[in-house]
């Protein structure tokens, strides 16, 4: 599945949130290599902090009806009350993730 350029280091795919939906216990994401997208991983919602900590980067994808990925939203890490949140709408304050339409795993 080719991509014109890199959109993250990582691409989310689905998720798969707590009973309260309120965080992310889990997401499906794919390595971006620029022309192709592969490696499908399945990183917790703490390795997706400490990675982001570091420096990678994730941003949401989706498929379209011919089977091509679509860029999404990037996902950006805020702090709300002193814990860290994982989510595309940073100006939003609601103390919870959100990746908007992303799919349930």
């Amino acid at each position: 599945m080719i991509t014109l350029e890199k959109w993250a280091d990582y691409l989310i795919f689905a998720v798969k949130t707590n009973p309260n939906q309120t965080h992310i216990d889990s997401v499906e994401v794919h390595s971006d290599f620029c022309s192709l997208v592969c490696e499908t991983l399945i990183l917790s919602r703490t390795e997706i902090i400490a990675n982001i900590k570091k420096g990678f980067t994730y941003t949401t994808v989706y498929k379209t009806k011919t089977g091509k990925f679509r860029k999404g939203e990037n996902i950006y890490l805020t702090n709300i009350n002193g814990e860290d949140y994982l989510r595309t709408d940073i100006k939003n304050n609601t103390p919870s993730d959100n990746f908007d339409n992303v799919p349930e795993l």
